[in-house]
């Protein structure tokens, strides 16, 4: 019985849907999004950092990077 559930274990992880791109790209994107908070949160009310460039760091961070690396696969 215990064999049978190594089996089932180790299969799972065998075909596990992300590599080790997809990571890399997720600590991009997360790293972009908490960047953008900091760099929105120190800047000034009406900075350039402020209104820019925090922005668009957050809109690459959780539409573009994020996505695409929850989507990405590798071809094989």
């Amino acid at each position: 019985m215990s064999t049978d559930k190594k089996q089932n274990n180790f299969s799972l992880f065998d075909s596990w849907a992300f590599g080790k791109l997809n990571y890399i790209l997720f600590s991009i994107g997360l790293a972009l999004v908490i960047f953008g908070y900091i760099f929105m949160a120190s800047g000034d009310v009406n900075s350039f950092q402020s209104l820019t460039l925090a922005p668009i760091m957050l809109f690459l961070g959780y539409i573009v990077v994020i996505p695409i690396s929850l989507v990405y696969r590798d071809k094989q």
